[in-house]
Order: C-alpha cells, then sequence, then structure tokens
C-alpha cells in the first residue's frame, strides 16, 4: 500500500499510505442503505447534467466570485452552443457519508464526480483487515465474513473497459490525466493494472500540460495524444486550480471536450458534483425535477444534511452565533478547505462587511457529530492510538450509451478515519487514514 513522495522519481522515496489497524465498525442497516443509494445517484448525475441550462443558472452568482468554477462553466456553455453531445457517457463517483450521532441517521457529507480517490488502495485494505482478523479472530472476537468485500478498483477498470468497447475502436487506448508530481501513482496503478490484464487494454499516463502539447483532434472529432488514438479520458487530476497553473492546461480541457473521446468525467458531470448543486438539489421540489421514482426521491431525500445558500440571512446570522453546528464550504475539492468554529464566524463577519456576492463562493451545512471510539492508527510505519470517527464513500459507476445504460451499479467502497479532533478528512491532504468495514447488528 505504497504512495510515493514525489512523481519526480518513480520508486523513489516511497511512504506507505497509512491505515488503521483493524476495521471501524457500522450497522449493516447503515451499510446496505448507502449501497442502494449509489445507482440512484449515478442516475441523478446523468439527468442532471444533460440539463444545461440549470448547471448555468444555479453557479451564475457563484461564477462572479469563483475564477476556477468560472473557467468550467465558460468551457461548458462554449459546448452548449455547439450543441456538442455525449452520446457515450461515463461517470466514476463516490458519495461520502457519516452516522450522525444525535439523529441515528445517515448524512450526505458530499457527491464526488471527478478524480474519486483510493478505488485501488481502499480494497487492499480490506484485504488486510480480512487476513488479520482471520488469525488473529478469537483473541478479538471479531468474523471475518463481517468484513465486506471491496472491489472497487476492478469494477472501475470493468467500467472503464466497456467505455473503451463502446468507442470501438481497437487501437485505441485509455489516457489518465495525472498531476505533474503525482503522490497516489500507486492508487492509480490498480485500474491500470486491471485494464491491462483484463482487457487488454493500454493507458497512457499525461498531465494536461503534455496534452496541450502533444494533443489535436482530427476533423472526425478523433482525439490524438502522441499520436495515439484516445477512446477515454480518465481524470485523477483537473479538481482543483491548481492543476491549471496556465493557459496551456485550461486549452488541454477544452480540447478533450471538444473531442469525440468519452470523458470521465464531461465537464457537465464536473459540475454536477459542485457544492453549490448539491445545495440546490437539497431544495423542495428540485429532485423532482429529474427523477420520477417516488421512493428513489425519499431515500435521496433521507441522506441530506441541512444545506443553505448564502443568500439567506437568517442562517447566515444562526450561523455566526452558533458557529459550531455548522460547516463553510467553498467550491473546491480535494481535502483542507472547509471552514469550521470561530473560523467560520470571523469568514461569515468578513464576508457580509465586504457584501456583493462574495457569499456566493460558499455554501452552508449543517455539522454532523459522529460517535467517536478508540482505534489504532499506524502512519510513516508508527502505531498510534487515539479517539477516531469515520467516513463511508460508496463508490458509483455509470455507463450510458445513447439511450441504453450499460452499467448503473455501486461498486465497492472508501472507509476513512481521523482522530475525532480533526476537522479535515482526507488522507491525500494528510488528515486521515484508509480503514475498512466491520458489519454489526446494530
Amino acid at each position: 500500500m505504497s504512495r510515493i513522495r514525489s512523481g519526480t522519481v518513480p520508486g523513489v522515496g516511497l511512504v506507505h499510505a497509512p491505515f488503521s489497524l483493524l476495521p471501524a465498525h457500522l450497522p449493516e442497516p447503515f451499510w446496505k442503505q448507502a449501497c442502494e443509494l449509489a445507482p440512484i445517484f449515478n442516475e441523478l448525475v446523468d439527468r442532471v447534467s444533460l440539463d444545461g441550462n440549470f448547471l448555468q443558472d444555479s453557479l451564475s452568482k457563484t461564477r462572479q466570485v469563483d475564477d476556477f468554477t468560472s473557467r468550467l462553466l465558460e468551457i461548458h456553455r462554449k459546448m452548449m452552443e455547439i450543441n456538442k453531445e455525449e452520446n457515450i457517457r461515463l461517470g466514476l463517483h463516490r458519495s461520502d457519508y457519516m452516522l450522525d450521532s444525535e439523529t441515528s441517521s445517515l448524512l450526505q457529507i458530499e457527491l464526488n464526480t471527478i478524480s474519486t480517490s483510493f478505488p485501488g488502495l481502499g480494497p487492499l485494505v480490506s484485504e488486510l483487515h480480512r487476513t488479520l482478523i482471520n488469525q488473529y479472530g478469537r483473541v478479538l472476537s471479531l468474523e471475518p465474513k463481517r468484513v465486506p468485500g471491496n472491489a472497487a478498483s476492478s469494477k472501475f477498470a470493468e467500467a472503464l473497459a466497456r467505455a473503451w468497447t463502446e468507442f470501438d475502436v481497437d487501437s485505441a487506448i485509455v489516457m489518465m490525466i495525472v498531476q505533474p508530481e503525482e503522490r497516489n501513482m500507486y492508487d492509480q496503478y490498480w485500474i491500470t493494472k486491471y485494464l491491462k490484464e483484463s482487457y487488454g487494454i493500454t493507458t497512457l499516463r499525461k498531465t494536461l500540460t503534455q496534452v496541450e502539447a502533444e494533443g489535436h483532434v482530427l476533423p472526425d472529432g478523433t482525439l490524438l495524444v502522441d499520436g495515439k488514438k484516445v477512446a477515454v479520458v480518465y481524470y485523477r487530476a483537473g479538481y482543483t486550480p491548481n492543476d491549471y497553473p496556465s493557459e496551456a492546461e485550461w486549452s488541454a480541457r477544452l480540447l478533450i471536450e471538444q473531442s469525440s473521446s468519452v470523458k470521465c468525467p464531461s465537464i457537465s458531470y464536473q459540475l454536477v458534483g459542485t457544492k453549490r448543486i448539491q445545495q440546490e438539489l437539497a431544495n423542495p421540489n428540485v429532485l423532482e425535477r429529474f427523477l420520477e421514482n417516488k421512493e428513489d426521491i425519499a431515500k435521496l431525500r433521507k441522506c441530506f444534511a441541512g444545506l443553505w445558500s448564502l443568500d439567506d440571512e437568517e442562517i447566515i446570522k444562526t450561523a455566526i452565533e452558533k458557529p459550531e453546528l455548522f460547516v463553510l464550504k467553498p467550491q473546491r475539492e480535494g481535502g483542507g478547505n472547509n471552514i469550521y468554529g470561530l473560523d467560520l464566524r470571523e469568514t461569515l463577519t468578513r464576508l457580509q462587511k465586504e457584501g456583493g456576492d462574495a457569499l456566493a463562493a460558499y455554501i452552508l451545512m449543517q455539522r454532523i457529530f459522529p460517535k467517536a471510539s478508540l482505534a489504532y492508527l499506524v502512519r510513516g510505519g508508527i502505531c498510534h492510538e487515539g479517539l477516531v470517527i469515520s467516513e463511508l464513500g460508496i463508490y458509483g459507476s455509470y455507463l450510458r450509451s445513447k439511450d441504453k445504460v450499460i452499467t448503473n451499479d455501486q461498486c465497492g467502497y472508501l472507509m476513512r478515519t481521523k482522530v475525532s479532533s480533526s476537522d479535515e478528512g482526507g488522507v491525500a491532504a494528510g488528515f486521515a487514514v484508509l480503514d475498512s468495514l466491520y458489519l454489526t447488528d446494530k
């Protein structure tokens, strides 16, 4: 379970991914609830992505104060103007949840639609825990069968391979978009491995900078990079402003969107995953705009935490008075961006004084309070004991070719555990460790 310190010299400077020594406990009914939600969220992402006006209108205020969102919307608008259709649409998503101890409810933290991390390393932790329990289960009073199977990496590879098959060009490759100094390359490696060994598909790793220098689109829409036809573009970068340090990277993103390659995700899928759209979908009667099944809508609403836009003066007043009950979220992915406690109060007070549309760059979310438990966390070869809380991520894969849904599945999970005193929860950002699940009756 290695992660690399720097991608400059592959294989040099390795450090193991941080992990929990034993799995986190979760009542089985909540596990089943989260798994049932995955295909519903997959379908919702696809439906919302097709409503370009909804995306543009919902994010119109955000674009005024957030340059990154504005640039994404500009590419999206250009695709709308030329009526660009994505006949083959692929999504590899992850919906993250916490179990709120105050309401005994499984509540959604966020829905990730781009570069969902750790489908490669997560299953290894599940296997590690199952092996340890097989060996020491009697001493620990644990049963290995209660650790759910986790096939996230092979399922992701299967979805990518099916998209490659739909593209139907035998000589084409899958292109993985990565960061210049990728620290998480061994998580990504497992998908590359399965694509080659199980499906005979070659994966090409490229940064957006390299795509701009080496890529072009043929008159028929085919994307060529380094002389190779690209069937599927799989983003493991492109979700943060840091991935676009110059105009070259934005040009590469536009080039990819203009091509006929399958994008995972397309620009519209990425926009569906923004915090503002998450908040908008939680508003009354919005889900009904995209879904018909009343039972599915009820299941989604049941997992929604409180979400508010900052054009509501009453909720801002409440958050300033009781900041410990809220989280202030900017339009950013990757961990380490949320604002809590006194910092939340100070930020809201400052933004109110500044006036204008500055508040539109954020949403407010109900803070979730999971129950803390004792665990052993291993980081840098050293085991630490501490009180921890955990966050469950459920992976989903969705593939549609024109009117035919080829794949709509729950495909594995990610458990992340952090010390209870930490607000943030990203593993790659250094706040949490990889974990797995141990299902309990209650």
